[in-house]
């Protein structure tokens, strides 16, 4: 019989829920933790590099925004539907602790572990709760923050802990920077799933209309929809552009390393990533976040002038390649912008939360 103390980490279906609940996963490991991902089929996407050891349950679960009236009434019965599958994972093997790091797949294991009366934190990467997280605020144990400040309520037990990063990006951390100059030069563009359109449509144009004796230097990778991703190439190709362009880079931490500039959406998990590993960046947020948290996510590397901030309503080719041109013209500056994002992360992050889990489950294996 397995005598480790179990850990259930549920997350949505974005890499900005997933990457933070990996992260915890390799740490609640190297602690001799078991650890299990309760996830949807969005979510599942995400799990390719968890490490072996984690096992991956898939539970029903749906969201009450979408369009249309049958999603909406389908909904609740895939909630219930998930919170049996959770209670009966849960009764077989009682868990030590949930952790939920926001989405509405989170919903059945946090209900479960208030019917179960569990351990049970959440993590909230962004400055702003999200819709979950802020259904379950006041029956959790401890809100942990990724983002400081964070918007809070009234009388809810918080504590910021910064958002853990995967291993494969801390192994990076301040790793050394090669400023723009005279030798090849690699701009790494990300863009989340929900945004990656607008930056496929504009960051090409604007890279390919800088100078020629900057041009001449420069390679891309760029995250785009698969069914942008030929059309993007065939840009840069046509003007001898040496490119890679994909949905999802599997070897994120390699780009970010080789990375003279970012271009980005300002996602927690994605601007947590740059300033481990501490690179310049051009940071355009979300426009159609509802609660507009990826502008307050960029604004630690906003005043640190470790990025620059283009709102989405006002990116336009021609002051996107005015951006980059700042930077890649400029060594110094561009030295200063990297090791200033360096400073706005809280390298520690997992750590501090694994320690919370330990302290809140009543567990301690050290």
């Amino acid at each position: 019989m397995d005598t480790r103390p179990l850990a259930i980490l549920s997350a949505g279906g974005t890499g900005g829920h997933m990457f933070p609940a990996q992260a915890l996963a390799e740490e609640l490991l190297m602690r001799g933790w078991e650890v299990k991902l309760s996830t949807d089929v969005r979510g599942a996407r995400f799990t390719k590099n968890f490490p072996d050891a984690v096992k991956i349950e898939t539970v029903p679960s749906a969201t009450f925004a979408k369009h249309g009236f049958i999603p909406k009434i389908k909904a609740p019965f895939l909630i219930l539907a998930g919170l049996f599958v959770s209670l009966k994972g849960f009764w077989k093997h009682r868990p030590s602790i949930i952790v939920g790091f926001g989405g509405y797949p989170t919903i059945p294991a946090l209900i479960a572990s208030i019917f179960m009366s569990l351990p049970r934190i959440i993590h909230e990467q962004n400055g702003i709760l999200g819709k979950v997280n802020q259904l379950f605020a006041k029956r959790v144990h401890l809100v942990a923050c990724g983002t400081w400040p964070t918007a809070i309520p009234e009388n809810i037990k918080h504590e910021h802990i910064g958002n853990p990063v995967r291993k494969e990006i801390l192994d990076r951390s301040g790793s050394p920077y090669i400023p723009p100059g005279n030798h090849p030069m690699s701009i790494l563009i990300m863009g989340g799933s929900q945004g990656a359109k607008i930056l496929s449509n504009i960051v090409p144009e604007a890279i390919g209309t800088l100078p020629d004796n900057l041009l001449k230097y420069i390679r891309v990778s760029q995250q785009a929809r698969e069914e942008d991703c030929q059309r993007v190439k065939s840009y840069y190709f046509s003007k001898g552009i040496s490119c890679e362009v994909l949905p999802f880079f599997e070897n994120i931490a390699f780009h970010l390393n080789e990375a003279q500039l970012v271009i980005s959406r300002s996602g927690a998990s994605s601007v947590a990533d740059i300033g481990v590993v501490g690179r310049p960046s051009i940071l355009i947020p979300l426009g159609s976040a509802i609660r507009d948290e990826q502008t307050l996510n960029a604004d630690p590397l906003k005043k640190l002038r470790a990025a620059t901030v283009i709102t989405e309503q006002n990116l336009t080719v021609k002051k996107l390649n005015k951006a980059m041109l700042k930077i890649l013209s400029s060594p110094e500056n561009a030295s200063k912008m990297a090791a200033n994002a360096h400073k706005t992360v809280v390298l520690d992050a997992t750590k501090k939360l694994a320690d919370r889990v330990e302290e809140i489950s009543g567990y301690n294996n050290r």
